[in-house]
């Protein structure tokens, strides 16, 4: 038995949300407490090991698979557990907030499985993520809750003075108040992890599920997790990751929303690695192609799914331009099928039969692929950093895309909203995150000028204040202004703009 922690003091501060009585008990408080008096310790050295790392790599040093890991990628022998109740067959997966519009809309979609999205598809507004714990309750689909990132703190609970950490409080609540529904409930508490950068982030959120199923009384191994992967560290420990999380594995997925903004962030210095316009790297770029084939294959020889990218795309008002959204999207889908994936994930509801046919067609009747080790593919950490193969000058209008997308999902954060709709697909922190590393990356090496893209942003943040009454387009302009114009390349979104949100989480 581990030893007992101590249970700190716990103080709410600010108002109650609605939903309070229902989520934020004395005996869930107290859980959470407890588990972030266990793991904050170890979460400050991980953030710290973060920024060593970012300085190595900012100043010119290499990035190569991991020495002392060797042999967790050499030895063949190990798999993960087989798939959870719930997880077995993956074809399809909707994501989007935890609100009650992306409860419903999940429930009426016809997949299985949703990605309750508390990192990126939702402000960190106090009151979204205790209505969001109780929107992810009452969902009868299988769960995936995806918690704010390790980056963050929630203020508005203090624990032994503090604030907590934000992962710990949405992955708390959910496995606290999961273990009382019992197993009457649907399958789970099951979790999708962003941001993971390495191996010991993954040994981290281990540690915390296997403390969870101790003192809450489930059984070793009941909780699963899911892992995307969205930076370039943890490309190159795809195995390493598996192997942390391997009774508790529900395998990797590819995420290339935010794994461009990271790729900047890792190689600043570098003009081998300038990537043009957003629309212009799609997952057939050398470097996106290698990473994926990389991570089927991984998954595969490990027994865990490989599961595809987001769809993000929304089919248009008129049937033409709904037809040809479908139709991107379905040959978008039949490639990570015939690539190995075993299932993948949409972002709209009308893209559910789209994505279920393509893998339906591919896995005739079996529940997924595992059984494709694709030992055709031979990826070297050359492959996945190729981005030079890809590298071009952007464009004005790329330009003001990626400004535009800054500035709406700015503003959407500062009101306490969710991902917004633009331009057809659907834009969240982590393109918004995307987004200003790539208008950096172009001020940072002279394609663009400050003048120019100040310009843009103006222009934009007239037309976002037109189009939108109440709008806090003049705020979130100052925030990506600031932001894309400082030394060093642009931060996680969220906090960015936590200086300046009422209510900020």
């Amino acid at each position: 038995m581990t030893a007992p922690i101590l249970a700190p003091t716990v103080h709410l501060l600010g108002d109650r949300p609605a939903r309070s009585d229902e989520v934020l008990t004395p005996e869930a408080l107290d859980f959470v407490a407890r588990l972030d008096s266990a793991f904050a310790g170890r979460r400050a050295g991980l953030l710290a090991e973060r920024r060593h790392r970012a300085a190595l790599l900012a100043g010119g040093g290499a990035l190569d698979h991991v020495p002392a890991t060797s042999a967790v990628r050499a030895d063949r022998s190990w798999r993960v557990a087989a798939p959870a109740p719930g997880l077995v067959d993956r074809r399809v997966e909707i994501t989007g907030p935890p609100t009650r519009e992306g409860a419903d809309g999940a429930s009426a979609s016809g997949a299985p499985a949703w990605v309750a999205d508390f990192a990126d598809g939702v402000a960190p507004a106090w009151n979204r993520v205790v209505d969001g714990q109780a929107h992810v309750l009452g969902s009868p689909l299988t769960v995936l809750v995806r918690p704010r990132g390790w980056h963050l703190t929630e203020k508005h609970l203090q624990i032994a003075g503090r604030p907590a950490a934000a992962a710990l409080v949405d992955a708390g609540l959910h496995l606290f108040h999961r273990a009382r529904r019992g197993s009457g409930a649907a399958p789970g508490p099951y979790f999708c992890l962003p941001q993971v950068e390495n191996h010991l982030e993954a040994r981290l959120w281990n540690d915390v599920f296997a403390f969870a199923e101790e003192r809450l009384g489930l059984a070793y191994g009941t909780v699963r997790a899911t892992v995307p992967v969205e930076t370039i560290g943890a490309a190159f420990e795809m195995e390493e990751i598996l192997y942390e999380l391997r009774s508790r594995s529900a395998g990797l997925a590819a995420d290339p929303r935010r794994y461009l903004a990271s790729v900047v962030r890792a190689f600043p210095h570098r003009p081998d690695f300038l990537l043009p316009d957003r629309a212009k790297v799609t997952m057939t770029a050398p470097f996106l192609r290698a990473y994926a084939e990389l991570l089927v294959r991984t998954c595969h020889r490990r027994g865990a799914h490989a599961i595809g990218a987001s769809a993000a795309q929304v089919p248009g008002a008129d049937e033409a331009a709904h037809e040809a959204v479908l139709a991107r999207v379905r040959l978008e889908k039949e490639r990570e099928a015939e690539d190995g994936f075993d299932g993948s994930r949409v972002a709209h509801p009308d893209l559910v039969p789209v994505c279920r046919t393509a893998f339906d067609t591919v896995l005739s009747g079996r529940p997924h692929q595992l059984e494709r080790t694709r030992e055709d593919v031979h990826v070297t950490g050359s492959g996945l950093l190729s981005v030079h193969r890809t590298s071009g000058r952007p464009t004005e209008a790329g330009v003001r895309a990626a400004l535009g997308i800054a500035l709406r999902c700015g503003d959407s954060w500062l009101r306490g909203g969710t991902s917004v709709v633009w331009r057809g697909l659907v834009e969240d922190a982590a393109t918004a995150e995307t987004a200003r590393c790539q208008v950096w990356q172009w001020l940072r090496h002279d394609v663009i000028s400050p003048a120019a893209v100040l310009r843009l942003l103006a222009e934009e943040a007239s037309v976002l204040a037109a189009e939108e009454p109440g709008a806090r387009a003049e705020e979130a302009r100052g925030v990506v202004a600031r932001t894309v114009l400082g030394a060093e390349p642009p931060g996680a979104f969220g906090p960015d703009f936590a200086g300046v949100r009422r209510g900020s989480a």
